[in-house]
Parts: C-alpha cells; sequence; structure tokens
C-alpha cells in the first residue's frame, strides 16, 4: 500500500466484470430484511452532518474506493471518516424530504477539487401509509468542472429506519446498484463497502435499526430449496410405486379365485353351468 499526503492508494486485482461499463442493466436486487445482529466494529465512526447543531444525517462504511478506468485504486476511507481530520461537508443539507452530502476532499493525486455527493429524497407513500428514503444518486465532482453521475437503484429504507448493505457499488461482482448515468460515470468504479446511511429522523446522533439489503435466496437457501424439491419427487415417485404395487398384488388375489377346467368333462359341465344361468337371468 503507498500512501501520500492527498490521498490513498491500493492495488487490488482487477478482473475484466469489474470494468466501467456504458451498458445498463438492472440489477437483481431481492427484498429488504431487519437487520438483527451487529457486524464487526467499524475503523471509524459514522460521519455526521449536522444541522441546527442536531446531527441531520448519517454516513458509515469500512470503505471508500474509487478507481478511474485500468488505474489504482483510490481508497478514501480514512480521508472520510477518520475524526482527526473530517472531511468538509459544509456544503451538505438537510430538509423534511431532500438531503444532500457532499464530501469536498479537495485536491488527490492527479484530481482537483475532488468531492463526492449522494443525493437523498424521502417521500410519502399512500399505500404503504409511511415515507421512505431513497439513495437518488451519487456524484463524482473533480477537476473544477468534471462530473460523473451515478443513478442508485433500490437503495431505499422506510423513514424511521436507516438502509445497510455490505456494498454499494457500480461493480457487476457486488450487484451494480449504482448504475452509470452520463459518459464519464463509464470510465470510473465507486465502491463503498458495509455501507449504511440514515439521512431523515437522526434521533440522538445514532442510526435507526436498519434495513438491509441482503438477500433471503443465498446459495446456500437456493441449494437447499433445490435438494427438498428433489427429496419431494424422490418420495411422490416412491408413494406411487407402492401403490402400483399394491394394485398389482390385489389383481393376483383376484386371478387366484378363477376356476380353470382342468379336463374336457369339467369344461363341458362348466358350459352348461353358463347356460343355465343365462336362462334363469
Amino acid at each position: 500500500m503507498e500512501q501520500s499526503e492527498r490521498g490513498m492508494w491500493t492495488e487490488e486485482d482487477f478482473s475484466p466484470e469489474d470494468e466501467p461499463t456504458g451498458r445498463l442493466q438492472t440489477p437483481d436486487v431481492p427484498r429488504r430484511k431487519l437487520l438483527q445482529a451487529r457486524g464487526a466494529a467499524l475503523p471509524f465512526p459514522p460521519l455526521k452532518v449536522l444541522s441546527n447543531g442536531e446531527p441531520c444525517l448519517l454516513l458509515q462504511a469500512r470503505k471508500l474506493s474509487l478507481r478511474f478506468e485500468k488505474q489504482k485504486q483510490l481508497d478514501l476511507t480514512e480521508r472520510t471518516f477518520s475524526p482527526l481530520k473530517p472531511v468538509d461537508t459544509s456544503k451538505s443539507i438537510c430538509s423534511l424530504d431532500k438531503a444532500t452530502l457532499v464530501m469536498r476532499f479537495g485536491d488527490v493525486e492527479d484530481l482537483t477539487d475532488l468531492s463526492v455527493r449522494l443525493q437523498l429524497s424521502n417521500t410519502f407513500y399512500e399505500s404503504s401509509g409511511q415515507w421512505w428514503f431513497s439513495v437518488d444518486s451519487v456524484s463524482l465532482l473533480y477537476n473544477k468542472s468534471e462530473e460523473a453521475v451515478f443513478n442508485a437503484t433500490e437503495v431505499y429504507a422506510p423513514g424511521s429506519s436507516s438502509y445497510h448493505c455490505l456494498h454499494v457499488s457500480s461493480l457487476q461482482r457486488h450487484s451494480a446498484l449504482l448504475l452509470p448515468g452520463n459518459d464519464h460515470a463509464r470510465r470510473w468504479s465507486v465502491t463503498f463497502t458495509n455501507f449504511q446511511i440514515q439521512a431523515f429522523n437522526v434521533t440522538s446522533g445514532k442510526f435507526s435499526p436498519a434495513s438491509d439489503c441482503a438477500t433471503f435466496l443465498t446459495p446456500a437457501i437456493l441449494m437447499g430449496l433445490i435438494t427438498s424439491l428433489i427429496l419431494l419427487l424422490v418420495l411422490a415417485y416412491a408413494l406411487h410405486m407402492v401403490i402400483h404395487l399394491k394394485h398389482i398384488e390385489h389383481e393376483d388375489e383376484h386371478k387366484s379365485h378363477v376356476y380353470f377346467p382342468q379336463n374336457s368333462e369339467q369344461l363341458e359341465h362348466c358350459c352348461l353351468e353358463n347356460v343355465a344361468e343365462k336362462n334363469i337371468l
């Protein structure tokens, strides 16, 4: 890891599927669940934005990293969350239905006036009878006038909760919750690791219980469902075979009571009895 006064660069394995791409793909993101247990302690406390002296927006992540095309990865984690040198958030705004988090990093490596901006909104839905907030976009502003805009998808939570996700990223291997919104964004990749945010109804400067993006259909659960389906099919086939064997056994028992004449006299006697029975009928 190489560190300079202006930022921290780290070298990571780079695979073709992680390269920023212009193809917009709808991520496969499942339903939410309530985060039940906290994970390992994060290296830094949450970033707090104040309004009238009170926290109105909270952001926390284990790691915030950027990459321009195939260059080395830029790690902004310490510059964002370290309480020793807090990032400039003076341009951030909080209101009842809108919030903007602006993190101004200044000059970082070859980038001039780098800023990361998150746009959030809070909307009341009559169908559910409650407020829901969402992260609408993540933008990178750099070199005075250039801007890379990523549209956020499925990054939402009830207004009374915070939002948590293991990865909020533009990379396909992390479900690509951030989709390129302009040509500049197609040259960048952005990844928040162990991401948690709350921009509305912040009380006591702490996160509310989190609505988590984790999937119910994990690979283990999916394999369990497939295995259960196979076992049900085997059980159904076994029941079918048992019923079929009982039917065959019943037919064999019925055949054992059928009388077969052994000689011509018995056959003639049997025929006479059948004719007599017909005449009676």
